[in-house]
């Protein structure tokens, strides 16, 4: 139960994904990349550049993804990470996803989010009553199904810990790796 799921497609945000990728490690997990099949994903880089009003976006690197949704066996994980960038958009509607993200919620086991993640526990129906972080241009998708817009680096509410953009990396990240330790712990491994 050391692996952690991170979700992510085409357009995931180079720096929302490697950090934690790499923090994971760290911690003595093993992250597992998942997406709408298994192979190889090209990420992006964002930035709102000076004098710019909306995101620009260039290639990054590209990552590998181990696992294909639809065939993850939820219970072999100890947390999910929903990555940011603009893959959140299509990977909503993928009902094999939408079920392995229910699966966290139910189990109250730990989850992260960060920037356009929020987009699939929303559309998973998940975060209702919840209080998360985004970037404030998915505010709208929070609070259409329910959850509560918190403009802060990291909100940390129960097993959800969330942040608004790759900035806040350092903020949310260490929240995250925290509820997963406590779960190893009472564990026993």
């Amino acid at each position: 139960m050391n692996k952690v799921l991170i979700i992510v497609g085409d357009a995931t945000e180079t720096v929302d994904t490697l950090y934690p990728y790499y923090r994971l490690i760290e911690g003595g997990y093993q992250p597992v990349v998942a997406a709408p099949e298994k192979r190889r994903y090209q990420m992006v880089l964002h930035e709102v550049k000076p004098g710019w009003t909306i995101t620009k976006e260039w290639e990054g690197y590209s990552i590998d993804a181990e696992i294909a949704f639809k065939d993850i066996e939820p219970a072999d994980y100890a947390g999910i990470f929903f990555s940011g960038g603009r893959a959140p958009e299509y990977l909503r509607e993928d009902e094999s996803l939408l079920s392995v993200t229910r699966h966290f919620f139910e189990q109250n086991l730990p989850i992260a989010s960060v920037c356009h993640g929020v987009e699939i526990p929303a559309r998973a129906g998940c975060v209702k009553g919840r209080r998360m972080a985004t970037v404030a241009k998915c505010k709208f998708d929070l609070e259409v199904c329910g959850g509560i817009y918190v403009n802060e680096p990291c909100v940390v509410d129960g097993n959800l810990v969330s942040g608004r953009t790759f900035h806040d990396n350092g903020h949310y990240f260490g929240a995250f790796m925290k509820l997963l330790d406590a779960n190893r712990a009472a564990a026993g491994k």
